[in-house]
């Protein structure tokens, strides 16, 4: 009860906060989008790359084709609505990989410390010891094209992050009085791990996540334009600007409308996972209930 009140009152102050609010229309509009738009595409064949329409070729924006048309006369508006779900699936595919592999290692290394806390926090130290994207660069090369390759890859170099998070966390709510209390219960250290460690020590973990969610897409985007993401005629945002890089000086919408779709939905993230922060936070929770909120 206590935990649902709580997170009432956060969705409450992310609705009260017209930034915020903005933030989440854009957040939940992306996803809403995500999920149908192979249903809703007006140019299905377009939108998976499967037509070449000669006589349609560099048509500026109009009523048929709201975003115009690109180099094989292909509907952007189409392509950009389906690279919405690609980015989606980009977004939960890396962050959902990277947590699944941080999170134990984290946990392990925090709960337990001494020998194994020292190898697994050392193996994460190497990985750390490499700048994320030129990491996440080198793995898509070697991995080579394709959408499975490019979450695994990103995945590979986030993890880290999460698992140092989840470490030092664990390691301060290891210590505190009811974790004491559950040892001199008797609780096996599955029970206080799975009841009391991770619900405890996760939610600056995904925060994070939520923050990431925006930075996955946005690296993923630079991954493909550069020509080590996924392979054409996948309508990807960041392949769609390569491609329509090429043809900036005289048909400029190919890649104004898909960079302006990442940058709405990166900036939608970012803003909603610092609102969603500062609402968690119980200090800063507070001063803003006394200014937004009569409580």
């Amino acid at each position: 009860m206590r935990r649902f009140r709580e997170q009432r009152i956060v969705l409450s102050l992310i609705v009260k906060k017209p930034l915020s609010f903005a933030s989440l229309i854009i957040v939940l509009t992306f996803i809403i989008i995500g999920v149908s738009s192979p249903l809703i595409v007006p140019y299905p064949e377009d939108a998976w790359g499967l037509t070449y329409n000669v006589e349609k070729r560099f048509l500026p924006p109009d009523i048929e084709h709201p975003f115009g048309t690109d180099a094989l006369g292909r509907d952007v508006f189409s392509r950009v609505l389906l690279g919405s779900s690609f980015s989606l699936i980009i977004a939960i595919g890396v962050i959902g990989l990277a947590l699944i592999i941080g999170i134990p290692v984290g946990v392990l290394a925090g709960y337990y410390g001494g020998r194994t806390g020292t190898v697994l926090m050392r193996i994460t130290d190497m990985f750390l010891a490499f700048p994320p994207l030129l990491l996440a660069i080198v793995l898509a090369a070697t991995l080579g094209r394709g959408l499975l390759n490019l979450i695994i890859a990103l995945a590979i170099s986030w993890w880290p992050w999460y698992a140092r998070l989840v470490y030092v966390q664990t390691n301060t709510v290891k210590n505190m009085p009811y974790v004491d209390a559950a040892k001199i219960a008797g609780l096996s250290n599955l029970k206080i791990v799975s009841k009391h460690i991770i619900p405890n020590a996760l939610t600056p973990t995904f925060v994070q996540a939520a923050l990431d969610m925006g930075s996955a897409i946005l690296e993923a985007a630079g991954l493909s334009f550069i020509g080590v993401g996924v392979k054409p005629p996948t309508p990807e945002w960041g392949l769609l600007v390569s491609e329509g890089w090429q043809s900036i000086n005289y048909a400029w919408w190919i890649a104004f409308f898909p960079g302006l779709a990442i940058l709405i939905t990166v900036v939608g993230f970012n803003l909603l996972a610092d609102a969603i922060r500062e609402s968690a936070d119980p200090r800063i929770r507070r001063t803003i209930l006394r200014k937004v909120i009569n409580f």
